[in-house]
């Protein structure tokens, strides 16, 4: 494979593609095939075959679309014609509007000028929605892989790292580490071979943002990992991906595969002397793993717990080798960064977050779903515009970013941009991506206890500040839902966050107070109410007052 085939099969593919009138997409990710867009897809074919339209007319099943809570999702290509909530029997009227113009149900037709459409800024995702995930022809059409023969054929690996240092990309798993720092110390490591690992252990509760990404362009990521491997001189990569991610799984193993079959992977890429292969490996679901050496630990074949840093796996990491890793959303990064340049990523964003984020939208909004946006778009935009706000009329309350390691950020801050420093500067962080919206309805002592509850059951045990400091906030928490909690609990639950966060040794520990942190910070009366007056103004938690005047 040289640069002359993979040009012949960008212009084949599309060659193939134009003689349809008409290329009918459906929704395939994890979202819309649980609410059967499977079988949606099946009955478009057979409505396709029975009509004869076979030669103007091809179904094809694509990645997410992004606005899950109206899936299953269809398109027109082009995205001119979509219709939402679609089941197996709106097929013939789909095939009538499409091909014949006769308009569908209304009840099936989306408007696709919404504005969680419109006001998106799509890098990471612009294949997503539009290329078959297990064909390589779709994604090679798409300028797949041209980025990686660029650089292998035209520069060396410290031209490479240039332009990722020029684009000012930070790592998009949580921490925001600028990413060509981090290739640039791999790269001068000394080891006798170097790794690249790619962390696709998306652990948080209510995110979907790398499970999307590798269901809808997995070649994305193998792309952005292969020009990471010659970047640094690692001839071996791994995905490590949680085995609750099986379709994911399945379409990673299948871009493998597609890719080795035509040397795209493997040996002598390019006909160069370049080689990087990959494997998969699946984690069992611990989210400690999501930390670097905890992962790698288990990569290893080991209990997935963290150890102390320094040495940091940039210099000593996977069997004590150099390792870089990066998450599914760095990696997906890599190739426009290559193909447009450093400069252009860098226009995009803010003065210290540059280029777009990923977020899965869920809870209490109405368009709960995968976006894209800018860096420094504000919370009000991407809640109110994209998210097309609260829904049943009620109340914004509160939003949580980060997942169980943000915090939760309250109305008076919905005019803040989001990026990196600006939720710092609040008390929340920006995460992998998760967020999760809250309305009136919801109690913020509860919701304190339920992110506690997930980081003690998580705890890895290693270090006694996580194993006894959260199991003691979550039993604190627990008894002031319940109205069986003092001032002196409080007191001390707001010396153990402090304690906890000092203390810890790896990232679960040391952020595991944020949600407790940022409610005490800005719902104190909530608490309050639950310990003085032995109520809970949402009405959710049952005090022990509130249970005795029934009782009476």
């Amino acid at each position: 494979m040289n640069q002359d085939d993979l040009a012949n099969i960008a212009v084949q593919t599309k060659q193939n593609d134009s003689r349809y009138d008409h290329v009918i997409k459906v929704c395939v990710a994890a979202g819309c095939l649980s609410a059967n867009s499977e079988q949606v897809k099946t009955q478009l074919e057979s409505e396709v075959k029975q009509r004869g339209l076979e030669g103007c007319c091809k179904v094809k099943g694509v990645g997410c679309m992004g606005l899950c809570a109206a899936g299953p999702l269809v398109a027109n290509e082009g995205n001119e014609k979509m219709f939402q909530s679609v089941t197996p029997a709106d097929a013939a009227a789909i095939i009538d509007d499409v091909v014949d113009h006769k308009p569908a149900p209304s009840a099936i037709v989306m408007d696709s000028n919404l504005d969680f459409f419109k006001r998106q800024k799509k890098i990471v995702l612009e294949n997503s929605g539009e290329i078959d995930p297990e064909r390589i022809e779709d994604y090679i059409a798409a300028d797949g892989y041209e980025a990686l023969f660029h650089v292998i054929t035209m520069l060396n690996p410290a031209e490479v790292i240039e332009q990722i240092t020029k684009s000012g990309l930070r790592g998009r798993g949580g921490a925001g580490f600028p990413t060509g720092l981090k290739w640039i110390t791999v790269a001068k490591a000394s080891g006798n071979r170097k790794y690249v690992i790619c962390n696709a252990d998306e652990g948080d509760p209510g995110a979907f943002m790398d499970r999307s990404v590798l269901e809808s362009d997995p070649h994305r990521v193998l792309e952005g990992m292969a020009i990471a491997g010659y970047a640094v001189g690692a001839e071996k990569g791994f995905i490590y991906c949680r085995a609750e991610y099986p379709l994911a799984v399945k379409r990673l193993r299948v871009a493998i595969r597609e890719a080795e079959n035509i040397g795209l992977l493997g040996l002598n890429i390019g006909d160069t002397h370049f080689d990087f292969k990959v494997e998969v490996r699946l984690g069992a679901g611990a989210f400690v793993c999501g930390e670097e050496t905890a992962l790698i630990a288990s990569i290893e074949g080991g209990r997935g717990t963290p150890r102390p840093r320094p040495p940091f796996p940039a210099q000593q990491g996977l069997w004590g080798d150099p390792t870089l890793i990066n998450n599914v959303e760095t990696f997906a990064n890599i190739p426009p960064i290559i193909r447009r340049g450093g400069e252009w990523f860098a226009s995009i964003g803010t003065e210290k977050s540059k280029g777009t984020k990923v977020f899965a939208l869920a809870g209490r909004v109405k368009n709960t779903g995968l976006i894209e946006v800018p860096m420094g778009v504000t919370l009000r935009e991407i809640i109110f515009k994209l998210g097309g706000g609260i829904p049943d009329g009620r109340r914004f309350k509160a939003v949580q970013s980060g997942g169980p390691s943000g915090g939760c950020v309250p109305e008076q801050y919905l005019d803040i941009p989001v990026d990196y420093d600006s939720l710092a500067s609040v008390g929340s962080i920006m995460g992998s991506g998760g967020m999760i919206v809250m309305d009136d309805t919801s109690c913020m002592v509860d919701v304190a206890r339920f992110f506690m509850d997930f980081c003690m059951s998580e705890s890895c045990g290693k270090c006694v500040p996580c194993r006894v400091g959260t199991t003691q906030m979550h039993n604190i928490l627990d008894r002031i839902t319940k109205g069986k909690a003092g001032p002196k609990d409080l007191e001390l639950l707001q010396r153990l966050t402090g304690m906890v966060k000092a203390a810890s040794l790896c990232g679960l520990g040391q952020t595991a107070p944020n949600p407790t942190l940022t409610t005490l910070r800005y719902f104190m009366d909530e608490y309050r109410a639950h310990i003085e007056e032995g109520r809970c103004p949402a009405g959710v938690c049952h005090p022990a007052k509130a249970e005795a005047e029934v009782s009476a």
